[in-house]
């Protein structure tokens, strides 16, 4: 992983004596600080040796009582005029790659390597992430000056808010940010449940793919043996797939959570101009009259009741409340006979295990999931469900690369929203978008 480009230069480095300076006068050079308490330095025109020495003493005492803030992962790539806000207010210590593997990164902090910082900012994804899970024992070595961690994802399982809000710290996820292209993405995996896409789109490719690869040989009647298969699997599921396939429209859709992606994708499923499904909801808190009457939402208490009435159930909730899975054999047992299931929340959220039974006994009808308890590793049950190679139902699985949320304009939003909920919490106003004020000592 390279190391950083954006990481500024701290203030104990000394200017060297041969950089250049223009000749021309310049004019005063307002530098205002976001720091609350901290006042704008101005650059006078000119100055003598000890003023200016005095001068240089002064922005470095302020520069020096700026909040340090602990910037784990990659460097911000796409929005560097807030970085430069960002930067300017606070001193961005970035550690190496090898300093964030889990035993390294807890050297470190015993060791106090990089002071009391203020906040932890992780504003990629795909890194960052590299000391493991933010348990107890990895918290419990944070200074005591620690008070907001604000990180890229809208899910928070890798990290107990518990314990972070007991110490004090806010946790702000991202996924407000991610919002709308996890909720397009479950749209499209929606449908493919109701229309068994997979089946379809491997009907068409799959036989070609089998036979390239069993085969070395391009003798023309091997070619036309496996040209015959694929006519034939195109021909059947061009049949066969009809008796399986329905439209959404009047189909109960239910959604596991009912935050920013699920009433995302309520609007765009519920609504009469588009897919017109019902929509019904599970959620730990319930959504306010206004907010369902726009939606065409039913609030069910319970999970099982909402189970029980839907027709595709989608997973959409970041975590689970007590930190165990939330789709186990008995929740898929309480579900319809036939339903749909969908899952772009959280991988660990599902038994896998229990989901390839269920499909196997016709419980569940098909599925789509874009993240997995194993990740990188797919259950290899499900796989051969997406492929057709199992059971005498083909392509009844969708399976994607945790890809739900994976547009620029979603990382575009993972970095901005990080760095302003830590400016915000460190200036003292509100984070933009904490998950764990309820854990806060105190209450909030």
């Amino acid at each position: 992983m390279a190391e950083p480009t954006n990481t500024p230069m701290p203030a104990s480095t000394p200017v060297p004596a041969s950089t250049p300076r223009s000749g021309s006068p310049a004019r005063p050079i307002p530098i205002p600080s976001l720091t609350p308490s901290a006042t704008s330095l101005t650059l006078p025109l000119r100055q003598s040796s000890k003023t200016a020495a005095a001068a240089a003493a002064a922005a470095a005492a302020a520069i020096s009582r700026r909040p340090i803030v602990l910037h784990i992962g990659d460097p911000v790539k796409y929005n560097p005029h807030t970085y430069a806000e960002f930067s300017s207010a606070f001193e961005v210590v970035r550690p190496s790659a090898a300093e964030r593997e889990r035993g390294a990164f807890m050297r470190a902090l015993r060791e106090q390597r990089w002071g009391d910082f203020s906040a932890i900012f992780r504003p990629f994804w795909g890194s960052g992430g590299e000391m493991g899970r933010w348990d107890a024992e990895l918290v419990g070595l944070l200074p005591e000056s620690v008070r907001v961690f604000a990180s890229a994802g809208a899910g928070f399982d890798w990290a107990d808010t518990k314990v972070l809000g007991e110490r004090g710290i806010i946790y702000c996820n991202s996924g407000l940010a991610a919002a709308e292209a996890v909720a397009d993405f479950a749209v499209a995996m929606v449908i493919s449940t109701f229309r068994h896409l997979p089946w379809c789109m491997n009907a068409a490719t799959l036989p070609f793919l089998l036979s390239s690869s069993s085969s070395s040989s391009s003798a023309p009647a091997e070619s036309e043996i496996a040209a015959a298969a694929a006519r034939r699997a195109f021909q059947s599921c061009h049949a066969l797939a009809t008796a399986a396939s329905h439209n959404p429209r009047g189909h109960v859709l239910g959604l596991i959570g009912f935050g920013n992606v699920g009433q995302q994708i309520a609007a765009k499923l519920g609504h009469p101009a588009t897919f017109g499904m019902r929509i019904a909801y599970h959620d730990v808190v319930r959504k306010s009259a206004s907010v369902e009457a726009a939606l065409g939402a039913t609030f069910h208490p319970t999970l099982d009741g909402l189970l029980g009435v839907a027709d595709c159930v989608v997973l959409c909730t970041p975590a689970s409340p007590d930190g165990r899975p939330i789709v186990t054999a008995e929740a898929l047992g309480a579900m319809r006979r036939g339903a749909r299931f969908v899952n772009i929340a959280r991988g660990s959220l599902v038994d896998e295990e229990a989901l390839a039974d269920a499909l196997e006994a016709g419980q569940v009808g098909a599925a789509a999931l874009d993240v997995h308890a194993e990740e990188p590793a797919v259950n290899r049950r499900l796989v051969g469900m997406a492929l057709g190679l199992e059971g005498d139902r083909p392509g009844t699985v969708m399976l994607t690369c945790h890809n739900a949320g994976g547009t620029v304009e979603t990382h575009v939003g993972f970095e901005e929203l990080s760095m302003r909920n830590v400016l915000a919490v460190l200036q003292g106003r509100e984070a933009v978008t904490p998950v764990n004020l309820q854990f806060l000592v105190g209450g909030s």
